[in-house]
Formats: structure tokens, C-alpha cells, sequence
């Protein structure tokens, strides 16, 4: 029987996943290429061959997602599997259309086939969609384990905008191991706050070997979920946050409706921002989609080192870069500031763009009057650069996770803006994760001891050996 010629549809994070624990070492199926949509300047590498197994030995080549017609024709393929996130469900069925107009098959993957098991209990943080406080929600989650006095792990959903193969595995312990690692801007606001906190934080393309690596510190393993993405890891607790700003998108959007269904438990965040009528909406669907759901409250709490920067004048403001692009917001932490604060105006930076900034604009129209912190390598860190430079205002609300002045010169008077999760009523972060304490640790024990059962079994007969001979 001939192989099944397969295109994983990507875009460098759960493509590369889906691969190494279903298709690399599967004999049933022929991976002809990857393709890849919404991170900048992936396309046209290849998954290098040292990552791929037996089955690749010249690795496998990375396309442009409009290609996706070209390639189907040209290699035949059978199938094309869907392995990326954050995606509305028109466009998951448009590209479906164009597969199925091909003539080949379209399909998802589930998560059992790609879940990997950890001897370690591991607590998911997912969302339904990228912007919605997860990176928050994480870290008051490692802030009540260490309470409890664990060794927290986190592994970060992978970003691997780099090396593929000096990347398989990634520790971050200090500040220094950013640099070491040549992060991003998008990696080094992702890692840096784990670092800040005492928190160690794993990254990279083989989940299977950071998970074996991260199991040997751990008394308790955080999967940090990237975009809306699900766990790559079989959870023992999954937390899931849903956004009031974009009311409806929890049930609209791939695959957040998914982490929605399989949520313990779910963070209403932002409610201080949203209205009443929107707030109801995501609680009637919690209540639709997974009635045994807890449901924590919570407000995304905006600080600023000097608000009187802000306070009448107009403002550049500066926010994270996945938020407003696949993540589609329109509003951040840096605009909740810039507002609660007092500014004048805030300036619109795209008459000022240059280079691959201008290029984000176009790709992403309807980001409108706010800058997206770009960095995905340092031409675009240059051009962001040189467009903070070019706009004419009085200061810069700088809301991204990092402090940006580290990496980018800003020569306008400017103010970070912090936020973190605080939570309203119970239950919240702290009582779940004592509830989780309590129970899971128990039950992976049992686990370990069913599995060390048959040994003990097995060996017994092995004794009575000698008495046989006479």
C-alpha cells in the first residue's frame, strides 16, 4: 500500500508538533510540505532533516499558505491537516473549500493524538483567543504554586523563529540566557516575566525531549498556551481564559471553542473593561458549552511608572504585536492606560510607518491608531524602530510584557505600562491551585505504582528456579 501524501498546514509552532508526535516516524504517511501563514519570514526554509527522522533525510520544504493549490497539484497530496490557530471559522472553511476543490482530503487533528503524557502533574492555561490575559493568568498560577512551596516548570507554546536546530530544546533561567538564545522581542516578552519572577521556563520544536528535561526540576509543570492554540501536553488541570472585549468569539473562533468544551475551569478576564450585556454573553456561553466549568472573575489591573507622562498630552501607543494582529484586538493595556490617564489624543502612527511595519498595516488594516510591537527579527525591530522615531508626539505608552527601551531607542519621554490579573470573589487562581494540590499529586502516584505492579509480578516466578532442579 502506497503512503498518503500529506501537507501540514502551519505556521512554525503546532505544524512542527502535529509532525513529531503523529507523522515523523509513521510509516503510513509521506509529509510533502509544510506551509505557513501569520509569523513573517518562515517560509522558505526547510524543517531541517537532523528533526524529521528516518523517513526525510533532505528535510521538508516550507511554503507560502498561497501556494497551498500548486503544491497539492504538483505532489499529489491526499491530505492537508490544518495545524495552526487562532482562526475564525469562515476562514477555517475557506480553506478547507480550497483543498477540497483540489481534490483532496481536508482534516484537523484531535487532541488525544497529540497530547503527551508527563509523570509530572501539569496545569494547561489556554484561551479562546490571543490577547485574552492568558500571559497574566500564567503567572498567578506559578505565583500560587511557589506560594505552596513547588518548583514550578513552565514550558512556553513554541516561537521558533530562529535556528530550528539549535532550538529543539530551551531553557530560560536568567536574563542572560535571552541574549544567549537570540530571542525576539515576541519570544523575550513571553520568557522574561517567568525569569523576573524566579520561574524557569522551557521552549523550543521537540515538546517531547523539553518535556523529559523539564520533569527532572518540576514538582509541577505549567503548559503556557500560545495564540488559541491546545495543550500540548495531557493536562491534570486545564485553565481557560475568555475575553468580554470580543464577546462571542469563544464559541466563533479555531480552536478556542475546543479549550472552551474541555475547560476545569474558565477566567472571565477584563470585566472591568467590558460592558454588562458582553460580560452575560461569554457567561450565558460558559454556561451553554460547559456548564461544569468553575468560572473565576477578573480584572486585568493596569499600573504605569509615571502616569503624569500621559496625563493631557498625545500619545504614541505601543502594543503587544500578536494582540493586534491574529489576535485582532483593537484596544490593549497600553490604551487602557493611555485613557484612564488622561491622555490629550492618541496619535495615529501610520502616517510615519517605514518598512515591514507598513507591511503589518497592510496585512492588518484594521489594527487602526495603535503601533504593534514587531520583532520578529532585527530588520523589523530597525523599522520599528525608525517609526517610533518618526512620530510626532509629546510621549509614548509603551504596553507591551518587556521593557521595550531595552532593545528599541526611544527618544520620546515614555512610561511602561504593567498589567496583572486580580481576581474578583471566589473562587480564584489561589483556591483552584490548592484544590489541584491536594488531589493530582495522589493520583500520578497511583499511576507510578499500577505501572511498577506487573514488574514485581514477573519476577517472581524467577525465584523459584533453582528449587526446579534435582
Amino acid at each position: 500500500m502506497s503512503k498518503q501524501k500529506v501537507i501540514i498546514i502551519g505556521a512554525a509552532g503546532r505544524d512542527f508538533h502535529n509532525f513529531n508526535t503523529y507523522y515523523r516516524d509513521n510509516d503510513n504517511f509521506e509529509v510533502v510540505a509544510f506551509t505557513a501563514a501569520q509569523i513573517p519570514d518562515i517560509a522558505g526554509r526547510k524543517y531541517p532533516a537532523s528533526l524529521c527522522g528516518k523517513n526525510y533525510p533532505a528535510g521538508i520544504p516550507i511554503f507560502e499558505e498561497k501556494e497551498l493549490e500548486s503544491l497539492i497539484a504538483k505532489h499529489n497530496a491526499d491530505e492537508c491537516v490544518l495545524s495552526y490557530s487562532d482562526l475564525a471559522y469562515d476562514t477555517v472553511m475557506h480553506i478547507a473549500s480550497r483543498v477540497m476543490a483540489c481534490g483532496a482530503k481536508f482534516s484537523v487533528m484531535g487532541t488525544e493524538p497529540t497530547m503527551i503524557k508527563s509523570t509530572k502533574p501539569v496545569i494547561a492555561v489556554v484561551a479562546v483567543r490571543t490577547g485574552c490575559g492568558k500571559s497574566q493568568t500564567t503567572r498567578a498560577v506559578v505565583k500560587a504554586l511557589m506560594a505552596q512551596g513547588k518548583k514550578v516548570v513552565s514550558v512556553r507554546h513554541p516561537m521558533p523563529y530562529g535556528d530550528l536546530e539549535k532550538m529543539v530544546v530551551q531553557r530560560f533561567a536568567e536574563i542572560a540566557d535571552l541574549k544567549k538564545h537570540k530571542c525576539t522581542i515576541e519570544e523575550m516578552e513571553e520568557y522574561e516575566p517567568h525569569i523576573e519572577m524566579g520561574s524557569v521556563i522551557y521552549s523550543g520544536v521537540d515538546y517531547e525531549k523539553i518535556l523529559r528535561e523539564a520533569e527532572k526540576e518540576a514538582d509541577v509543570i505549567i503548559w503556557d498556551g500560545g495564540n488559541n492554540d491546545m495543550s500540548f501536553y495531557k493536562p491534570d488541570l486545564t485553565i481557560v481564559v475568555v475575553d468580554p472585549l470580543r464577546p462571542g468569539h469563544e464559541i466563533s473562533y479555531y480552536p478556542g471553542e475546543v479549550n472552551l468544551r474541555i475547560a476545569d475551569v474558565v477566567v472571565v478576564n477584563k470585566i472591568d473593561s467590558a460592558y454588562p450585556e458582553d460580560i452575560e454573553i461569554v457567561l450565558d456561553n460558559i454556561r451553554a458549552y460547559n456548564p461544569k466549568a468553575q468560572v473565576i472573575l477578573a480584572a486585568s489591573s493596569v499600573m504605569v511608572d509615571n502616569p503624569e507622562i500621559i496625563k493631557g498630552k498625545d500619545v504614541l501607543v505601543i502594543e503587544d504585536g500578536p494582540t493586534l494582529t491574529h489576535g485582532e484586538m483593537t484596544i490593549g493595556a497600553g490604551t487602557v492606560a493611555a485613557k484612564r490617564f488622561g491622555a490629550g489624543n492618541i496619535i495615529d502612527p501610520r502616517p510615519y510607518t517605514v518598512g515591514t511595519i507598513t507591511e503589518t498595516f497592510e496585512k492588518y488594516p484594521y489594527i487602526g491608531e495603535l503601533l504593534p510591537a514587531m520583532g520578529y527579527g532585527a530588520q523589523q525591530m530597525k523599522d520599528l524602530q525608525e517609526t517610533i522615531e518618526a512620530v510626532d508626539c509629546d510621549a509614548v505608552v509603551i504596553g507591551t510584557p518587556i521593557d521595550l527601551t531595552r532593545f528599541v531607542k526611544i527618544t520620546q519621554p515614555n512610561t511602561r505600562v504593567y498589567y496583572e490579573l486580580s481576581e474578583i470573589g471566589l473562587p480564584n487562581v489561589a483556591t483552584v491551585v490548592n484544590e489541584f494540590l491536594a488531589k493530582v499529586p495522589a493520583e500520578k502516584a497511583e499511576v507510578k505504582a499500577e505501572a511498577k505492579a506487573p514488574v514485581a509480578k514477573k519476577a517472581a516466578p524467577a525465584k523459584k528456579a533453582p528449587a526446579k532442579k534435582k
